[in-house]
């Protein structure tokens, strides 16, 4: 069984990729701002089919990543951790997420002391929070978290540029269970891939053209998982073990080093 969920997302209305803060954006290849919105009102759709509430902000022309609205905040139990970027071309999304936070129930807001960014590099399990560091979030942010949510941190170190956030080696399948979790081993370092084997020694394992296809940049209500539609071997492992996997196309976000994830926040 699973649970409907809560996500915040942003439409691509002002999507544009004029800078580059990831190895996916490359100023010189031109957005299509029409497919992108297409694509992302196809997944919007499919969550709502699902079952699942999605809750919009409003665009700024400004903030053309502030479709990436997993990066924005952490919000857990009514408590919702501010993010602080790493790159002054997204330091105004921070603000928009917690005006948002602020006006749509949100129990407590933290303005972080340290840089994080939201769900990109934080993951919640049954127990605990794993949490990124490498390029983008601070180590310090980790206990920041810790003690803000009450979870325990276990910190994980990135070391290929391509997955610059956790969110794009790492998903948690079911946050109702402790076990259940995809990840690509060499995203990480020796230390953290033992620790992740030794977490989750039944994880479903993503091969590197799944990873390419930032096939781990999926979302899961427990059940259905889904995730861009290129990673297909991924979708069959999922398939085997007991999952639906919803393949969706978002290429024209892809762009921007993004994909199905950090497009969705989710609202717990």
């Amino acid at each position: 069984m699973y649970a409907p969920r809560r996500y915040l997302m942003c439409p691509p209305e002002y999507f544009r990729v004029t800078y580059s803060i990831n190895p996916w954006m490359d100023p010189g290849k031109p957005v299509d701002v029409r497919l992108a919105l297409a694509q992302w009102e196809q997944l919007a759709e499919r969550y709502r089919a699902l079952g699942h509430t999605v809750h919009e902000l409003t665009p700024r022309p400004e903030l053309p990543d502030l479709v990436f609205a997993a990066n924005g905040a952490l919000a857990l139990g009514g408590r919702v951790l501010g993010a602080r970027f790493a790159h002054p071309q997204r330091y105004g999304e921070a603000a928009v997420h917690r005006e948002w936070h602020l006006a749509h129930g949100c129990r407590e807001f933290r303005e972080p002391e340290h840089v994080n960014e939201g769900e990109g590099d934080f993951a919640v399990t049954a127990s605990c929070l794993l949490a990124g560091r490498g390029f983008r979030s601070s180590p310090l942010s980790h206990p920041e978290a810790q003690e803000f949510f009450g979870r325990p941190v276990i910190g994980l170190d990135l070391v290929d540029p391509r997955f610059y956030h956790l969110d794009t080696a790492l998903c948690v399948l079911d946050d109702a269970r402790d076990d259940a979790v995809m990840y690509y081993p060499d995203a990480f370092s020796p230390g953290s891939q033992a620790v992740l084997a030794r977490l989750f020694p039944d994880a479903v394992l993503a091969d590197e053209a799944d990873a390419r296809a930032l096939g781990l940049n999926a979302v899961s209500d427990g059940h259905h998982v889904v995730l861009p539609q290129a990673a297909q071997g991924l979708a069959a492992r999922l398939r085997e073990r007991g999952y639906e996997p919803v393949p969706v196309d978002l290429t024209e976000l892809l762009k921007g080093g993004g994909s199905v994830k950090c497009v969705t926040a989710e609202l717990r």
